[in-house]
């Protein structure tokens, strides 16, 4: 198992990569879209110029993609993992997919002596860079247990919730409150600055209470107090992890009535926030829409 594929090096594959790196493992990397080398950890990545490469040379493949399409391309299509791969190999899926295609891909990868273990992930890029992601793992216990010294290399976190697609699942539902709370930390904002409360005051003050969250804790001080916006999760990305969520809830047929606000809400940013924009901007147009906008 030192050597370990990681197809997909953008922002969060190569923070993954160089964890892996600093970990002992030898990384063989393979992005269609990565123009020249790449240097993590101060030496080049080993770069393979095809998928079957990785395929031929790894017994573990950390994916790390955009959407569940180029997953199932990658995993199903023209010389994918399946077309190229070996029984034994298992493919870790770091992506946040939908469940449906995890599934399906996890039936086809089992039929061909594979394994699939579902690990979307948490922490963004810093988080990936530092070897500190929360991951949430879909799959059969026995396959987590060979590959956990790969997965405690990328993350410090390790939740198995379930059967494979599962943690895609839960990742999916995560993003939706992750969703809500940065909705509704923006109006607690507007709130408080119409009572004329400072913006770092207030935050600090719900941080100290029950109604602290993700989006007060990390987000709020990160990347929005300071104008910072640089998380390098842009809205593109939420906004496909929200129609995600709005496809499991329409199909569960439940009356989620604060969830739909949230689904409703990202939809309706995208005339305003363009795709490549940071996700925390969602804040700045929320603020946008109450009538108190300007900060204490």
């Amino acid at each position: 198992m030192s050597k370990i594929g990681v197809v997909g090096l953008g922002n969060m594959g190569r923070g993954m990569a160089a964890s892996l790196m600093r970990k002992g493992f030898d990384v063989l990397g393979h992005d269609p879209f990565l123009d020249g080398p790449l240097i993590l950890e101060g030496r080049d990545v080993s770069l393979a110029t095809s998928l079957s490469d990785v395929t031929h040379a790894c017994d573990v493949i950390v994916l790390s993609l955009p959407t569940a399409a180029v997953v199932e391309q990658v995993i199903a299509g023209e010389g994918g993992v399946l077309a190229s791969g070996r029984a034994g190999v298992t493919v870790i899926d770091t992506s946040t997919s939908h469940p449906d295609v995890t599934r399906r891909l996890a039936k086809l990868i089992d039929e061909a002596g594979m394994h699939l273990v579902d690990a979307p992930v948490s922490g963004g890029p810093s988080g990936a860079m530092a070897g500190a992601l929360g991951m949430v793992l879909g799959g059969d216990a026995a396959d987590i247990a060979r590959i956990e010294p790969v997965l405690e290399a990328m993350s410090r976190v390790r939740t198995h919730v379930g059967a494979v697609g599962d943690g895609h699942a839960l990742k999916i539902i995560n993003n939706v409150m992750c969703g809500a709370n940065l909705i509704l930390a923006a109006e607690a904002l507007a709130l408080g600055r119409s009572l004329g409360m400072q913006d770092d005051k207030l935050v600090a003050g719900l941080n100290s209470g029950s109604g602290r969250n993700a989006a007060t804790e990390v987000n709020m001080p990160r990347w929005i107090l300071n104008q910072a916006f640089d998380s390098g999760f842009t809205m593109k990305l939420m906004r496909k992890d929200i129609r995600l969520g709005d496809d499991l809830a329409r199909r569960s047929e439940l009356t989620l009535p604060l969830m739909e606000q949230t689904i409703a809400a990202w939809a309706d940013s995208a005339p305003t926030l363009a795709d490549q924009a940071d996700f925390n901007r969602i804040v700045e147009m929320t603020l946008d829409q109450t009538s108190v906008t300007e900060a204490q």
